[in-house]
């Protein structure tokens, strides 16, 4: 498989065929991510892309999931989005799901009619990075889209009958008591509003070389402690309104592991968050914690 430099995907895809279609984020400037650090988003040629596709279908016979890597497949062109997915179903007819992430601003324009074909052609599921419902923390992160922009591409996604992953990041508000509080309820009500079957909560680490951590260093932002993370973590579970929901915050940066289903199981993981900060729960060490 031919790849520029080290793709990047969903931790639930690492059992998945990875086809890199673009390379980099077509935004590539919010201030937390380090992730394609002096990357030019651009789309790979179709002759690299089929022959990818013929390696697969040589070594992967066994993987039933692919993904669509890198940050953005879906900024490609409809129309190219959609012979792709031909060609994926074409060439490798025991794939069942074709995921990919996905960005409120890519989906501008996006009709539900055309993610409906999008998703007939064999895209079932989409991660989106809504990473705070508090407008004042997107603006300041430089996320390019409000929240109510991030809430209506969520609810195009479902409605077209694709599956929806939602990422959050916890601490991003900073260490101010009531900014982070605002950032978490704003956060649940966010999610309540798009009603995803999944949702991963992250916890901010700072990358060298980013923006966010440069204003660390000179002290114009401050990085909430592991006590104030978890009860922002609290303030989000207690926050969200959904039928059903798979909540994920097992990420390798966050303190305290958590896999649960909402509401459910509610009651316990406020419980264990709630034994944690009363220190009878031991966290993550920091040692352990990375990206």
């Amino acid at each position: 498989m031919h790849y520029e430099g080290d793709p990047i995907r969903p931790p639930s895809e690492a059992d998945s065929i990875l086809l890199q279609v673009t390379v980099g984020c077509s935004h590539q400037a919010c201030t937390f991510c380090g992730a394609y650090q002096g990357v030019r988003f651009h789309a790979k040629t179709d002759a690299i892309i089929d022959a990818d596709l013929a390696c697969a279908a040589r070594h992967f016979t066994d993987r039933q999931r692919l993904f669509l890597c890198d940050g953005d497949a879906v900024a490609l062109p409809h129309s190219r989005l959609l012979d792709l997915l031909g060609r994926i179903r074409s060439r490798l007819p025991w794939v069942s799901r074709v995921s990919a992430y996905a960005s409120a601003r890519s989906l501008r324009g996006r009709s539900v009619e055309e993610l409906a074909a999008l998703k007939a052609a064999g895209l079932k599921m989409l991660y989106l990075g809504l990473e705070s419902g508090d407008d004042t923390v997107l603006s300041a992160v430089n996320k390019g889209v409000t929240a109510d922009e991030q809430v209506d591409a969520g609810r195009r996604i479902r409605a077209a009958g694709i599956r929806l992953s939602v990422t959050v990041l916890l601490g991003l508000a900073g260490d101010d008591v009531e900014a982070s509080r605002r950032h978490a309820a704003a956060t649940g009500a966010a999610l309540s509003r798009m009603q995803p079957e999944h949702i991963a909560a992250l916890t901010l680490m700072l990358v060298p070389g980013t923006p966010l951590h440069a204003a660390a260093r000179r002290g114009a932002f401050r990085l909430p402690d592991a006590a104030s993370m978890l009860r922002e973590l609290r303030d989000l579970v207690a926050a969200i309104e959904v039928p059903r929901a798979v909540f994920s915050a097992n990420h390798a940066s966050n303190f305290l592991p958590i896999q649960a289903r909402l509401p459910s199981q509610r009651a316990e993981v406020l419980a264990l968050i709630d034994a944690a900060r009363a220190g009878m729960v031991g966290l993550r060490p920091e040692a352990l914690r990375g990206l």
